[in-house]
């Protein structure tokens, strides 16, 4: 369940950053497009282990 943990503190991480985004600030929203790069990959690698203890 580390990367569960690892995704929930990537989420935590982008919360300011997107408060500051919907305020207006354009740089925040660089930064938030990123870290929901960096979520998305996070999360699909939780499918993948979900389905391995599937199997």
């Amino acid at each position: 369940m580390s990367s569960y943990n690892k995704l929930v503190t990537l989420v935590e991480a982008a919360k300011a950053d997107v408060e500051k985004a919907e305020a207006g600030n354009k740089a925040a929203t660089g930064r938030v497009r990123k870290a929901m790069q960096e979520i998305k990959a996070v999360a699909q690698d939780i499918r993948k282990e979900m389905l391995e203890l599937r199997q």
